[in-house]
């Protein structure tokens, strides 16, 4: 099968020298393959869907952020069982990222440490691209993740994400906006109660204003994992008082907690840390923001979900979708599948009891 021939092997070597390559080349194939995997939609599609913040999603499996920066193999996810895809995160500016080497895998740890700095090709490049895609039918939800440019002075980070909300705004059905990668110098300040609540603002106002009288397309927030009960509770303040639609918990983390002493002294790399070792942490949070916000917040899920179980406590800590990144790079779609057969049917109630 196509799949297990071509695809597997790039998206299993996550082992070898350099992670990055194999990634890269994960996507060439995917991307090149795409028109041909539709064939194994009906191996690894579940149709389970479901409405959250106002969007109707085939399923409650997305894929996270950072896998398919520029959109290059949209054909391909949905194939693979995703029921929606996050794109980027995409910065006004074309930049190439961190320098090489940037990726490092923990294959003990079932972990990842990435420090790539937003690489990607630019707002208006992922614009063409999706607009390409949206000439075709659609069969998943598209977010866009946007986050600062790396050039841009933090003083001018407001203007900076309003450019790519504008260039990206008629192609996305929700935003997410990243003020929390460890990777961009600064960015995580942007996570502070002012700094956060003058971003909402003015990203709020845009996007009313491109929406032309209609609904605004709905602006998440992602939150680091690092943040203390006291910050992210004064996030939560911000985000219910600028109506922001969901939350997404959470980013990668900056603690080595919870490493094998196998992946020594790779584990000691600078750089963001998912897979397993994140999963409690991301849990908690999760937990803390449904919990705080009475059940009212729509949240997405991400980290260190390497089955169903693990999916399903994520749901039981309040999330309503769940995203997977490393855990899809090393078991492959057959977890998109088992993660979607344990959440089948599962109706996830808020405090209105709207289904969300």
């Amino acid at each position: 099968m196509l799949f297990e021939k071509l695809i597997r092997p790039a998206l299993y070597r996550l082992s070898s020298d350099d992670a990055e390559a194999v990634h890269e080349r994960t996507i060439r194939v995917l991307s090149a393959a795409a028109p041909a995997l539709g064939v194994l939609r009906r191996r690894y599609g579940v149709d389970d869907p479901v409405t959250v913040f106002g969007l109707r999603f085939p399923n409650r499996v997305g894929l996270a952020a950072g896998m398919d920066k520029d959109g290059r193999a949209l054909g391909a996810w949905p194939s693979l069982g995703f029921g929606f895809v996050e794109v980027g995160t995409v910065t006004r500016l074309a930049q190439p990222g961190n320098p090489k080497p940037r990726l490092f895998a923990l294959p003990t740890s079932d972990a990842v440490i990435n420090r790539m700095g937003f690489n990607n090709a630019g707002a208006d490049a992922l614009a063409r691209k999706l607009a390409t895609e949206k000439a075709h039918s659609k069969p998943v939800v598209v977010g866009v993740s946007i986050g600062k440019s790396k050039v841009v002075p933090l003083e001018d980070a407001v203007a900076d994400y309003q450019a790519s909300l504008r260039s990206l705004y008629p192609y996305a059905d929700y935003f997410a906006i990243n003020v929390s990668s460890p990777n961009t110098p600064g960015l995580r300040s942007l996570q502070d109660k002012s700094q956060l609540a003058e971003l909402l603002d003015e990203l709020n106002g845009t996007a009313a204003s491109l929406a032309g009288g209609g609904t605004p397309t709905p602006l998440l927030v992602k939150v680091a994992p690092d943040l203390s009960d006291t910050a992210l509770a004064e996030v939560l303040e911000v985000c219910d008082t600028h109506g922001v639609a969901g939350l997404i918990a959470t980013n990668t983390t900056l603690s080595r907690e919870g490493l094998a002493p196998g992946d020594a002294p790779t584990g000691e790399e600078a750089g963001g840390l998912s897979g397993r070792p994140l999963a409690a942490r991301a849990r908690e949070v999760v937990r803390f923001v449904h919990e705080r916000t009475e059940g009212k917040l729509p949240i997405i899920g991400v980290g260190g979900i390497f089955s169903g179980t693990d999916a399903r406590r994520m749901l039981d800590a309040g999330a309503s979708l769940v995203q997977v990144y490393t855990g899809f790079a090393l078991k492959g779609p057959g977890l998109i599948r088992e993660i979607n057969r344990a959440l089948a049917g599962r109706r996830i109630m808020g405090s209105s009891g709207a289904s969300r």
